[in-house]
């Protein structure tokens, strides 16, 4: 999928590398301003997402663009044997080991630096694969999706939790004044990087959600596709499986 989005920062660079950029620079920040702009409301969708996890009774799981590490955190509480959180950014990881050896789970959590692009892991490999806030950040969709769903095993589940757009008035007015007036706003307020929330808004509003992601789902492979807009259709969660 070729992105609509302008680059972050420098031209010259491949939309990968700024994101490894952009990400590495806004870490120290990026925890904060996530519940800052969301309202804290991301909390509550992670938590759902563990639930749908939790109801397969994994094993092992893979959370891709683990960031700073929430969701493969929270993913501990459905007792898998291994969670890999792996994320390009080293920034980010670096925060995420941090939380993790607080939280005192480094026999549970391995932090991997890594191209979901590109993955170190075999096929079949996992129980359940999630992805938050991430896969509008891959370089090529379809090959990211594709790489996830070589690695997963037949029978388990992918879940996705990505924003989306509301569909119902007036609440697609307000979001879109928000990601283009305000979200900007607040990462300028809040973060050394201006750029970086601008990009994140602006890659929000354009990325493929509802029907059109779940048909790219299908197309890649996955089946049983289901989506589950969250709060007025600011975000949703895709579930889907293996054969």
């Amino acid at each position: 999928m070729v992105s609509k989005v302008k680059p972050y920062k420098n031209s010259d660079l491949g939309k990968k590398e700024q994101v490894i950029q952009m990400f590495d620079n806004i870490s120290g920040d990026y925890d904060g301003l996530n519940r800052v702009i969301s309202f804290g409301i991301d909390i509550q969708w992670r938590k759902k997402v563990v639930k749908l996890v939790e109801k397969t009774n994994p094993k092992s799981i893979l959370d891709i663009a683990t960031g700073t590490g929430d969701l493969a955190i929270a993913l501990a509480k459905t007792n898998a044997n291994k969670i890999i959180g792996l994320d390009i950014s080293s920034g980010m990881l670096d925060i995420g080991k941090q939380k993790i050896i607080k939280k005192e789970l480094q026999e549970t959590i391995e932090m991997v630096l890594g191209d979901s692009e590109n993955m170190p892991f075999e096929d079949n490999t996992f129980d359940a694969i999630t992805v938050a806030f991430g896969i509008r950040n891959f370089e090529t969709l379809e090959k990211g999706l594709s790489e996830i769903l070589r690695v997963l095993k037949p029978n388990g589940i992918f879940v996705i939790l990505e924003t989306s757009v509301p569909t119902k008035r007036p609440y697609k007015q307000g979001y879109k004044a928000y990601t283009k007036y305000i979200l900007p706003v607040i990462g300028k307020l809040f973060s050394k990087d201006r750029s970086a929330y601008a990009y994140l808004s602006e890659s929000a509003s354009v990325f493929p959600y509802g029907d059109a992601l779940n048909n790219i789902l299908t197309e890649i492979g996955f089946i049983n596709v289901k989506d589950f807009p969250q709060t007025l259709g600011v975000a949703t969660i895709y579930t889907s499986t293996k054969k």
